[in-house]
């Protein structure tokens, strides 16, 4: 495994057996349930009030509500090497972050403004924090985790030119973080693999024990030395290489085998309407934009390239 303070045992959190919590809205109120994982059951969602039900028949509603939303710039080899044409972008991690605002849940929509040219995928896991955390060591942060989430790390890309390289327009916009379907623990994270669909066709893929610069138990340690974290509180920890630019219409999913398939659906929307007075920072179609929003396809997978490809005719 390549992740600094690689872990001897697995921790509590990612130990057996397996749990995944949900938020759905059911009979017009917001609920709570757990997916039963054995016996005639298996799949259905056992809601606290004890109800059973199908979870594909209810809408899901975020299973955070966060403080804060806090993001890895890079934490995937294959993302450096295609972005950066080496196995580790910095030395250390770097950050920013998403507003609250920006969650959003599984089957949700995901919007495009018609003044943006590229909307990107990054499909990550999300670290949920359980416990009020500071000041902690590496090997002490995992105690402080709830579990993990699929998350789609969506990013407005022409906004790139602006604020001063924060993204909090390219990454903060609503709708902008889909997340779920629901939050899991009892899982071996770093046994898993996590992939991207654009309609149905993988366009991203990675092993996340291969992959892995810096384990979240680093990442939180390193965070809580200076920001209290607290509960609900999200950590996105990356995405792998081929990040590209979605449609409206496209359905866009993440998938982490062991914590489940998140969806959502690209929808266009009109431009802001201060955008048309000359309001503000116009998007751009810029050096950099392109850069980041159309990558380096010299360096990814050729089956990811042809998927996204033929996913865009469908």
């Amino acid at each position: 495994m390549n992740f600094e303070f690689p872990i001897t045992e697995l921790p509590a959190v990612m130990r057996g057996p397996r749990v995944e919590r949900r938020r759905v809205l059911a009979g017009g109120s917001a609920c709570w349930g757990t997916i039963v994982e054995e016996g005639a059951q298996r799949g259905l969602l056992r809601l606290d009030d004890g109800r059973v039900i199908d979870p594909a028949c209810v809408q899901h509603l975020p299973p955070v509500s966060p403080s804060k939303v806090i993001a890895v710039h890079i934490s995937y080899s294959s993302r450096s090497f295609e972005t950066r044409n080496q196995p580790k972008p910095t030395e250390t991690p770097t950050y920013f972050t998403k507003p609250p605002t920006s969650v959003n849940g599984h089957g949700c929509e995901i919007h495009k403004p018609a003044d943006s040219q590229y909307l990107n995928y990054e499909g990550e896991y999300a670290v949920v924090i359980g416990k009020t955390c500071r000041n902690v060591l590496p090997d002490e942060a995992w105690d402080y985790i709830e579990g993990f989430c699929p998350a789609l790390d969506m990013g407005l890309q022409n906004y790139r030119d602006t604020d001063q390289g924060s993204m909090l327009r390219v990454k903060g916009a609503d709708t902008l973080l889909p997340i779920g379907p629901g939050i899991v623990r009892g899982v071996s994270l770093f046994e898993q693999t996590l992939r991207t669909y654009r309609n149905g066709l993988v366009v991203q893929e990675a092993h996340i024990g291969d992959e892995t610069i810096w384990g979240p138990h680093y990442v939180v340690a390193d965070i809580a030395r200076h920001i209290t974290l607290v509960p609900g509180d999200v950590i996105l920890m990356g995405t792998p290489c081929h990040s590209r630019s979605v449609d409206p219409g496209d359905r866009v999913e993440c998938e982490i085998t062991g914590l489940g398939r998140l969806a959502g659906t690209v929808v266009a929307i009109a431009a802001p309407r201060a955008s048309a007075l000359g309001v503000g920072h116009q998007p751009t179609d810029s050096p950099e934009v392109r850069r980041v929003a159309c990558g380096f396809d010299e360096r990814v997978p050729e089956h990811l390239k042809a998927n996204y490809r033929q996913a865009a005719k469908k």
